[in-house]
């Protein structure tokens, strides 16, 4: 794509961005500098014809807007017809649409710039016809609002120049009543006013945060990790400072997952990405309390709102999850290890469960998808569950294998009887 400097284009500043629609022609990225440069967008949309929804796969495009909220009505607990359907990292480098931005682009300069941020979001939801549209960003996009600075590299994932490992590092971390993501953020209120707009009701719009204990235990580690040598040493060592950490992040997370609603997100997922790393006993002292706390800000400020939860690892923590948790959560998401049928006889008929098809049956045959999908459609019982993957659809997933997931979804109707298969 070519350049251009913004001075030669006119005023062509973020806020102007929130007129967002599918026919935009140009969008903005920050450059290595973090100076906004005009780039032509890479390829252009029809303005003379009349805008029809953005659907497109062989499924049938929901026809109501009844239909197209079937991922929020579930998710508020009433009864619906067939399970929604999305997925985890839905918009990723599976899709060659998506590729076409992240061979480019660092991946703040996507998450960061509303424009690029709706485009990628609203890929999957056109390819597929998905019953949720989630916000492209990552877990990590709160933090430099509170002065913890990181990037994303390609290849490589987080990276932390200044992880925190002390008392006097903890102590330097922003508290929530210095957090101010209407300055600070507003990049994610940009995507989210816009993406409300777009999807209008023909699709359920998501949020997501990262529960404290996964966002600790990154930016103590400096980035990615298999041991969390750095986090279990001071843990083991120096808890008070884990436990200060945590206290300051539950409040931030509780603060921006509010943030995320009140600029459009129907519906917020909380991910305790690094939920694996803890044993059982670690998970109570460490995670759930932060994560509950986390919770109580957004359920005395929007009582309303669904708000999942979404442990990786979670098998083994189910019912220390369901005691302690399922006051404050309206929907439970499964990763692919636990069997969908011991969790629901957990949970009860009466809690909305999400997952957990292995990411990898996307990788098999028609076959298998489709039976897999089926599977946990059956397990899960009648009208509280959203189908979703167990983890995040990995790279190399062929998007006809996520389309035939989100088809196999649209075609398990549910009869007052019984299900219809």
């Amino acid at each position: 794509m070519a350049t251009s400097n913004p001075s030669s284009q006119g005023a062509f500043v973020p806020q102007a961005a929130a007129s967002l629609t599918c026919s935009f022609s140009s969008f903005l990225i920050h450059n290595d500098s973090n100076t906004l440069v005009c780039v032509h967008r890479y390829r252009q949309r029809m303005h003379a014809e009349k805008r029809q929804s953005p659907i497109s796969c062989s499924a049938s495009t929901p026809g109501s807007s009844k239909d197209g909220k079937i991922l929020l009505e579930c998710a508020k607990g009433n009864k619906v017809s067939r399970p929604p359907v999305w997925l985890m990292r839905q918009a990723g480098r599976y899709m060659a649409a998506f590729r076409e931005y992240s061979d480019k682009y660092k991946f703040r300069d996507r998450s960061e710039n509303p424009e690029i941020a709706v485009e990628l979001s609203l890929q999957p939801w056109r390819a597929f016809g998905t019953d949720g549209v989630i916000m492209f960003s990552d877990i990590l996009t709160p933090l430099p609002a509170i002065g913890v600075e990181f990037d994303i590299l390609k290849g490589k994932g987080p990276t932390f120049e200044k992880p925190i490992r002390s008392k006097a590092s903890v102590d330097a971390v922003l508290t929530v009543d210095q957090f101010n993501p209407e300055q600070d953020l507003r990049f994610v209120r940009e995507t989210l006013t816009s993406l409300k707009r777009e999807i209008g009701n023909h699709s359920t719009l998501l949020g997501f945060v990262g529960c404290p204990w996964t966002l600790a235990a990154y930016t103590m580690e400096g980035g990615g990790s298999k041991e969390l040598k750095h986090t279990k040493s001071i843990m083991f060592s120096e808890p008070s400072i884990l436990h200060a950490l945590l206290e300051k992040l539950a409040d931030v997370v509780g603060a921006y997952a509010c943030f995320q609603i009140e600029s459009g997100a129907e519906v917020v997922q909380f991910f305790d990405s690094w939920a694996h790393h803890l044993s059982p006993a670690q998970y109570a002292e460490f995670s759930i309390p932060y994560t509950a706390r986390s919770a109580d800000i957004v359920r005395k400020k929007h009582p309303n709102t669904p708000i999942i939860f979404f442990a990786n690892g979670g098998a083994g923590k189910m019912e220390m999850v369901r005691d302690r948790l399922s006051s404050r959560f309206n929907i439970f998401g499964l990763d692919w290890s636990t069997d969908m049928a011991d969790a629901r006889k957990l949970f009860g008929n009466d809690v909305v469960l999400q997952g957990n098809v292995d990411p990898l049956v996307l990788l098999g045959s028609e076959k298998y998808i489709k039976a897999a999908v089926r599977n946990a459609c059956s397990q899960a019982g009648q009208g509280h569950h959203i189908l979703n993957v167990g983890h995040g659809v990995i790279q190399t997933t062929p998007e006809s294998a996520v389309a035939l997931f989100c088809e196999e979804a649209r075609s398990f109707v549910y009869e007052k009887g019984g299900l219809l298969v």
